[in-house]
């Protein structure tokens, strides 16, 4: 089977889809706000610093792709998490102004990570699903289930290429992916095998862009086709709803990597993790 051409990726793509990150994040983070006191939503140039909770994988500064912004807007940033007793993760694309992880270093953060950001045109084409894998999208009235399987799934990681600069339990996964919930465009997906619960996905549609998040299977069901039929699933359903671009983001080498280049994506940029620790802001 034959793709389409691969994208060229320059700052006005680059900004697209980080904008679409921004807005995801800051959805799940103004829900957080409406039930929980001390949240953190600041604006930094084009992005976003946000504190949702103890031990939140959404704890992070995103979208950042300048660097005309005061010094004095970071000291408020970090000031803001060490009150928390939390470092303040940072992440920055390849596309951004270079400056920008200049002055970061400076200022004592440490490279931690990287996180590949793969894309895939969508033209119409289907991709093929495993025999005896079903999907659906999962109602309101079903969320809770769904999220038992996917944070279930995210509790046993299946580990391959560059290991995550930092993990998150169960429960702090679950937490993450419910608050996302929030965020409008937000559709789960249920994976079954002979009608049990396999794994999960999410698909969250913006400006044209399908976010593809969330991907987990049940150790038990792996190795069985579950997330190439997920992502078949989305792509399809993305393509109907007339976006033009479906967005992952993988750890280096990983299994989530290895199954959506299968299936057509394509490296678009990399986005360097960096962290200043609370003992050096303080």
């Amino acid at each position: 089977m034959s793709y389409s051409p691969g994208l060229f990726v320059g700052i006005d793509l680059a900004t697209r889809i980080e904008r679409a990150e921004r807005s995801l994040l800051e959805e799940a983070a103004r829900s957080v706000a409406t039930r929980a006191d001390q949240v953190v939503i600041s604006e930094i140039d084009s992005g976003r610093a946000l504190w949702v909770g103890p031990g939140s994988p959404l704890n992070k500064v995103v979208g950042v792709l300048g660097n005309d912004f005061p010094d004095a807007l970071l000291d408020e940033v970090e000031n803001a998490f060490a009150e928390r007793n939390s470092a303040v993760n940072f992440e920055v694309s390849t596309l951004a102004d270079p400056e920008l992880v200049t002055r970061l270093t400076r200022r004592g953060y440490a490279l931690v990570g990287f996180e590949n950001v793969l894309g895939l045109r969508l033209d119409g084409q289907s991709r093929p699903r495993a025999a005896g894998v079903e999907v659906a999208d999962v109602a309101s009235d079903g969320l809770e289930s769904w999220l038992d399987v996917v944070a279930d799934g995210f509790g046993a990681p299946d580990i391959r290429g560059v290991a995550a600069h930092e993990e998150h339990s169960r429960d702090a996964a679950r937490s993450a992916i419910s608050d996302t919930s929030a965020a409008s465009g937000f559709v789960p997906s249920l994976a079954t095998i002979d009608g049990v619960p396999a794994g999960g996905a999410i698909r969250r549609l913006y400006e044209g862009i399908a976010q593809f998040s969330g991907a987990s299977t049940l150790p038990e069901f792996r190795r069985r086709g579950v997330q190439g039929t997920l992502l078949a699933h989305r792509i399809d359903a993305a393509t109907a709803a007339g976006c033009d671009l479906a967005v992952v983001v993988t750890l280096p080498g990983s299994t989530s990597q290895q199954n959506v280049q299968k299936l057509g994506f394509q490296l678009l940029y990399v986005r360097a993790v960096l962290v200043r620790e609370v003992e050096t802001i303080r």
